[in-house]
């Protein structure tokens, strides 16, 4: 079956459980903070051929803000590369009294949403760990059904790290030296795959964590 691909990002947010905030989870290598769960909001963009993680996917894949992505643009992959995440929507932060019905859907992470350029949805540091939708994680999905309910294009919601054997896409060829999608068959975070690059950004204006996918048609 032909995908057709939506990029997204994904902007996460460190959850609350029974009432106390889950506590962040500086990585070893440049102070990037990467936790296996959290809040999430969710947006979307298009046409990547050059994902940062230098290897390509079909089916549902995802690219995520730099503070969890692990790296700076141009550096290569972070250690979120090749990681897999269940993406849930839970309301429209514009249309507060749609109540769904809403979807779930696993990405894997295959691209990068970096700080400098994004710094609305993906500007997040390690001094202000949030955007200004109050996120950690930013997810941009675009307008497919798969993920969004019809005429509602931003959301927010949870995401959660799962092994890539509930992934239902498919590697595609590495397109550079040094691509890396090894985090999916790495253990779930602190566990370490790719590894991260350099440090995160400085402080910038809006601040918050983004994780970005591409949406797609899933493999038959």
């Amino acid at each position: 079956m032909k995908s057709s691909f939506i990029l997204t990002a994904i902007s996460l947010l460190a959850t609350a459980v029974h009432g106390s905030v889950v506590e962040l989870e500086p990585r070893a290598t440049g102070g990037y903070i990467q936790n296996p769960s959290g809040t999430a909001s969710f947006t979307s963009y298009s046409n990547c051929s050059s994902p940062a993680c230098g290897k390509s996917a079909t089916g549902f894949t995802a690219a995520m803000s730099e503070l969890a992505f692990g790296a700076q643009s141009g550096l290569g992959p972070g250690d979120a590369c090749g990681r897999c995440f269940q993406v849930t929507g839970d309301s429209d932060p514009s249309t507060p009294s749609f109540t769904g019905p809403f979807n779930s859907i696993v990405v894997k992470v295959t691209n990068l949403c970096p700080a400098s350029s994004n710094e609305q949805w993906c500007g997040q540091t390690t001094s202000q760990t949030t955007n200004s939708f109050g996120m950690s994680v930013q997810c941009d999905t675009g307008t497919d059904h798969a993920f969004f309910p019809s005429g509602h294009g931003a959301l927010t919601g949870t995401y959660q790290e799962v092994s890539c054997s509930q992934w239902s896409g498919t590697d595609g060829p590495i397109l550079r030296d040094g691509g890396c999608l090894v985090g999916e068959s790495a253990d779930i975070w602190p566990a370490v795959g790719c590894d991260n690059k350099g440090e995160p950004s400085p402080c910038l204006c809006h601040e918050r964590l983004l994780f970005m996918y591409t949406v797609g048609t899933a493999p038959a």
